[in-house]
């Protein structure tokens, strides 16, 4: 049973950089224990970061630009896999990469494909290591959604029997998610805008890329005419399971909503209405799944205007994931990690009642590093559970 040394990596929607995170992982029978060694993100140069936000549609992306992006993104995550390579103590036996989501392609409630950018080859020159990569398309091709993956961690972390009744583990990205575990086959499903459209906001009114620590939501009050035209929207009553992106809720998104509200909005009151929208279509799901507990993580933890009217909303505790032992801004890192780690086990890394796939995959692509490629004898068990441990236990 020995220990595996991972560094997981991905950009989410926002698009503000990378999130990395080293880990040591092993499997004992039915049990895979986790011991996170260290965290950070690195940021895209701003250039970059500008260039991929102008790729999302409504922008069009020709064949040349996607090469150079690609190519950009790679080199930025082989920075990145040195610098988890460095929080693993030296030495790491392998990375895992979600890359970074360019573009999901969803259709009447299905996910047909699913591009990530941001080429294994470049990590695996930089670090001479493997790389597990492109997580998500083995997923979509068995008629799931490739999103949110989360499922399979929180299913292994918080459905270990504890008696806490059906639980809901949210996740506040660029795109909010949860992930339900208890009752039943656990389920998973984006439930809309998590930061996405109060960052735009924020950048379309103060130049700034966010609304630090909710500030300017604080500032303003509801305006509920505009929530009522944002809560009209289409996704909100799609049946789970269910993924979406910004292809959807952008800057188009929000001119349509602004048009039909009629009338100029004060910065703050449109700052207030979208973290409102966010916190209501969370809570909406979450009340939908009989949520007895919610546990948070993701960016959005850091926007107590956010948290307050989630919590506000839900009759349920509404816990941060820290709270529980799981870092809240590196777990989606470690939930890269896991994932290559089910992949180098020859274990599936979906889980078919959250992403809707037909059955359970095992997932990605892996890219050799500088010497042979041997992978470990495939695991014969199934893990049911995961456990968190303090880097200092042995």
């Amino acid at each position: 049973m020995r220990w595996w040394r991972v560094v997981g990596l991905l950009s989410g929607t926002s698009m503000d950089g990378i999130d990395l995170a080293a880990a040591e992982l092993r499997l004992d029978g039915e049990t895979i224990e986790l011991r996170p060694l260290g965290e950070h993100t690195l940021d895209y140069p701003a250039a970059l970061r500008e260039d991929l936000l102008s790729a999302l549609p409504p922008g069009v992306l020709d064949a040349a630009a996607l090469c150079r992006l690609d190519t950009l993104v790679g080199r930025c995550f082989a920075e990145a896999a040195r610098l988890g390579v460095d929080l693993a103590g030296g030495q790491a036996d392998f990375v895992a990469s979600l890359g970074q989501t360019i573009y999901h392609w969803v259709e009447r409630g299905r996910a047909l494909g699913t591009l990530q950018i941001g080429q294994p080859a470049w990590i695996a020159e930089a670090t001479g290591l493997p790389v597990v990569s492109d997580l998500r398309t083995r997923d979509v091709a068995a008629a799931g959604h490739g999103a949110p993956l989360a499922g399979v961690l929180d299913s292994l972390w918080l459905g270990d029997g504890s008696g806490s009744g059906t639980q809901v583990a949210v996740n506040i990205g660029g795109i909010a998610n949860i992930a339900v575990i208890g009752g039943g086959e656990p389920r998973a499903y984006d439930t809309g805008p998590g930061n996405a459209l109060i960052d735009l906001a924020a950048q379309q009114r103060t130049g700034k890329p966010q609304d630090t620590d909710g500030a300017l939501a604080a500032s303003g009050s509801v305006n509920a005419d505009l929530l009522a035209i944002l809560l009209d929207d289409g996704y909100y009553r799609l049946p789970a399971p269910k993924s979406t992106g910004k292809e959807h809720f952008n800057a188009a998104h929000l001119d349509r909503a602004l048009t039909d509200l009629g009338g100029p909005i004060g910065d703050g009151d449109l700052l207030a209405t979208l973290t409102e929208l966010t916190a209501r279509t969370i809570a909406d799901a979450c009340r939908t799944e009989g949520a007895e507990r919610v546990v948070v993580a993701g960016g959005g933890v850091h926007n107590p205007v956010l948290l307050a009217a989630l919590r506000r909303q839900l009759d349920a505790p509404v816990l941060v994931s820290d709270d529980l032992g799981m870092p809240s801004d590196s777990k989606e890192a470690l939930l890269t990690a896991l994932l290559g780690f089910l992949t180098w086990n020859g274990l599936p890394g979906n889980t078919p009642g959250t992403t809707g796939a037909s059955g359970p995959r095992i997932l990605g692509s892996i890219t050799p590093g500088a010497t042979g490629l041997r992978l470990p004898e495939p695991a014969t068990t199934q893990p049911r559970r995961l456990i968190m441990r303090s880097a200092a236990t042995n």
